[in-house]
């Protein structure tokens, strides 16, 4: 393979994201907006365009018209050269189905792989939170010789079963011996006893490899046709899977603190945990790290806005993302999201909450430990995330550890 291979970068966008409802229910799981002004979309495709792979496709099936929209305002880049982020929906173009699973995705856009005739194919899901250099996984990939290359991550040995973990050979530790889903007494790493390896859903193929799996896969009745459930395990048991260890990673400006951060948002717990990860004086998650941004779309909004200075009436946040648009006024915000556009009236109060785009918090209302999705209203005086049963009796979403969660559009009185 030449030194300097041609990638093709396709990111796996299809996702339903039933364990994010209600934030799912009118939007992709990658649509879901995350950190103020982000898609969770945007930190895949970040870390795709930093690592240099300018031609990526983005496969999208479920509600996808929000996520295809931010790809097309968003990820525009110069045709010049032939670079493009392009969102592919699902076609049915080997059948009267949609997608079946991952490697189907895959398997009905071969199109795509035959017309660009990459070396190499990258493959991402797009709803996970991290900073990765893909070109560093794709030159060990290289020069380990296998044929499929699966990154993972470090967990510690007592979480393995809430993971796939991969086993991997002493003498070649960077080859999987076997994958396991979610053990319960597994093996701990050669240089680690009380690690495991857990999958990150991110793979690096052989371009002819992969064809040649997922055509395999589509004709077989009994496949759930899963990239990491049925294409990574054949690969294994061939012997050709590679594994790449995350904390070889090493991306530019990145700090011991959030070096090796990896957050898999897929419940409504842990979507509010990594909000949270970013507010801290030395977040968990730098955004600010301008040697590997994380790229978005908004433009044109004005500066956010703190007014009122008076007695009793202070506009003021702290420990908390304040976005573009966004008007405080006379209103007390703490460790909190607040996204464009949110406007809090006078004496509102808003506390360890997620905020999403255009919420309003009129006067004397309280919002705690809570998520408001989309143009919610917070009328007067009304209470959100202060008395659980109460948010239950309104037909809000309470999680086991007590996020109270408001579905798009909501008016609370």
């Amino acid at each position: 393979m030449a030194s300097n291979p041609r990638v093709l970068a396709i990111v796996l966008a299809g996702g339903e994201g039933k364990r994010l409802m209600p934030l799912t229910a009118h939007r992709a799981k990658p649509a879901v907006p995350f950190g103020g002004i982000y898609r969770l979309i945007d930190f895949a495709l970040s870390n795709i365009i930093n690592s240099r792979y300018l031609r990526v496709v983005v496969l999208t099936q479920y509600k996808s018209h929000s996520l295809d929209r931010h790809v097309s305002k968003t990820w525009r880049m110069s045709p010049l050269l032939g670079n493009y982020v392009s969102s592919v929906p699902a076609q049915q173009r080997v059948g009267k189905h949609w997608y079946l699973g991952s490697a189907d995705a895959i398997y009905q856009c071969l199109n795509i792989i035959e017309d660009e005739r990459p070396d190499i194919v990258v493959v991402v899901g797009a709803d996970h939170v991290y900073r990765m250099d893909f070109s560093q996984m794709v030159a060990a990939h290289v020069e380990t010789g296998a044929r499929a290359t699966v990154a993972a991550i470090r967990q510690p040995i007592a979480l393995a079963d809430q993971f796939g973990v991969i086993d991997v050979d002493p003498t070649q530790p960077d080859r999987i011996r076997e994958f396991l889903e979610k053990p319960v007494n597994p093996v701990g790493l050669p240089d680690s006893p009380q690690e495991v390896l857990a999958s990150m859903g991110n793979y690096v193929f052989d371009t002819e490899a992969l064809v040649e799996a997922v055509t395999k896969d589509a004709a077989d009745p009994n496949s759930r046709h899963d990239m990491g459930g049925d294409i990574i395990p054949a690969f294994v048991e061939q012997g050709t899977a590679g594994v790449y260890d995350f904390i070889r990673n090493d991306v530019p400006g990145s700090t011991d603190r959030d070096r090796d951060y990896w957050r898999d948002v897929g419940t409504m717990d842990a979507y509010f945990e990594a909000n949270k990860d970013l507010i801290a004086i030395q977040p968990v998650f730098n955004l600010y790290n301008d040697e590997w941004p994380v790229y978005t779309g908004y433009i044109g909004l004005p500066p956010a806005k703190f007014v009122h200075a008076g007695p009793g009436r202070l506009g003021h946040a702290a420990d908390s993302i304040v976005s573009p648009g966004v008007l405080v006024s006379g209103a007390t915000v703490a460790g909190s999201i607040l996204s464009p556009g949110v406007h809090l009236h006078s004496w509102a109060t808003v506390t360890n909450a997620v905020l999403m785009d255009d919420v309003q918090v009129y006067r004397h209302a309280q919002v705690h430990r809570a998520v408001l999705d989309k143009n919610v209203v917070v009328g007067e005086r009304a209470r959100i995330g202060v008395d659980h049963e109460e948010d239950r009796a309104r037909g809000f979403t309470v999680t086991e550890s007590g996020i109270t969660v408001v579905p798009k559009g909501t008016i609370v009185t």
